[in-house]
């Protein structure tokens, strides 16, 4: 029943995965490894917007990141989802790593969601460091607040070997 269609007009997920060529893969960046697994295929990042802004004002700081994103050749899809979150929607997955760069280098970006990884922005203002190790940051009295679940997640600045 799929004959007479063209590999290049199937759907995504009934296209042939591309190979990946091992040789190109650089073992201590594992970035490298997800670039050429994502090749060629959509991925989807969130991206928050600091300040407490409103729907208004997300939707015209993404458009600026959109248009700096388009005018350096990335096919970016924009679509907001709250009063300070968007999805930045791309086609080509392998790009994703350079856009998440470009991103949090942004003066109103307090962070960027990618692969369940949460990469802190230049405009988080700090208070939302990544706490990996337990018992640090314990508040002194009172009742602890459960925190976000996206918190405990998030890239540090540092690298840990396995």
């Amino acid at each position: 029943k799929d004959d007479d269609i063209e590999e290049g007009d199937l759907p995504e997920h009934k296209r042939p995965a591309a190979p990946v060529d091992f040789s190109k893969l650089d073992p201590g960046k594992p970035e490298s490894i997800l670039k050429l697994t994502k090749k060629g295929k959509t991925l989807m990042m969130f991206v928050t917007v600091s300040g407490s802004p409103t729907e208004k004002e997300t939707e015209e700081i993404t458009s600026l990141w959109q248009g700096s994103l388009f005018n350096a050749n990335y096919d970016v899809q924009r679509f907001i989802v709250g009063s300070d979150r968007a999805i930045f929607m791309l086609r080509d997955g392998s790009y994703a790593w350079e856009i998440k760069d470009f991103l949090v280098s942004q003066d109103r970006c307090a962070d960027v969601t990618l692969e369940g990884q949460v990469y802190p922005g230049r405009g988080g203002g700090g208070k939302e460091k990544n706490q990996t190790k337990p018992g640090k940051g314990k508040k002194k009295g009172g009742d602890a607040k459960p925190r976000a679940s996206k918190e405990g997640n998030r890239a540090g600045k540092t690298r840990e070997d396995l």
